[in-house]
């Protein structure tokens, strides 16, 4: 739970981690970014506009056209194919058949997965599947992709890969946000939130994010 006078800023194009330990608000913040949460009190402006005034219904539109979100579970529909699962997320925007086909296909060439649309999730490995879900979320070229635990499930190696793919991504020019209790995943990004009881206690670059003791 997050406690009052939390502020923060995020810029266009910046690389930001989130890190926390389990029960110190990094998922209320998390949530509230992702407008899956709106704040009891005080105000989240997204691209200039206030969030606690939308309806649901804007909400819906604001996390299919502006945000694409990355799980650490991956979150794909087993029964669907990998381009099928890339096309989900447009279908929920409204983007008409063609038009989804060709962005899915964009996306998952983008990933290196080309070769994969008729695949079945069941059929890849765990970084392959990570790799659809960022494809997925790519696939509507949203203005902030919002990163939760996306290392979590995966070894060293392909983790690694991952995390480079981000970095990647954000030298393209997109806006990422890591969602991470694992200090040196946070290490990657070029500035570290650290949140602990509610309160934000770090907020700057992540070369000296971790110098003092209080984890």
């Amino acid at each position: 739970m997050l406690q009052t006078g939390v502020s923060l800023k995020i810029y266009k194009g910046e690389f930001v981690a989130i890190v926390g330990k389990s029960g110190s608000g990094k998922s209320t913040l998390m949530n509230i970014i992702g407008c899956l949460d709106v704040p009891t009190s005080g105000q989240y402006y997204i691209n200039g506009e206030d969030v606690s005034e939308l309806n649901d219904n804007k909400l819906a539109q604001i996390r299919n056209k502006t945000l694409g979100f990355i799980f650490q579970q991956y979150n794909l529909i087993t029964k669907l194919n990998v381009l099928e699962n890339v096309e989900l997320s447009l279908l929920y925007g409204g983007v008409g058949a063609s038009e989804r086909v060709r962005l899915s296909k964009m996306a998952l060439a983008k990933v290196g997965l080309e070769d994969k649309l008729k695949n079945l999730p069941n059929q890849l490995s765990g970084g392959q599947q990570q790799r659809v879900s960022i494809a997925r979320a790519l696939a509507g070229n949203p203005s902030i992709i919002l990163a939760d635990e996306p290392t979590g499930a995966l070894d060293s190696k392909t983790s690694r890969e991952v995390l480079d793919f981000l970095k990647q991504l954000n030298d393209e020019g997109n806006t990422i946000v890591l969602i991470t209790h694992d200090n040196s995943i946070a290490k990657e990004a070029r500035r570290v939130v650290r949140i602990k009881d509610g309160k934000i206690i770090y907020d700057g670059d992540s070369e000296h994010a971790f110098e003092r003791g209080d984890d």
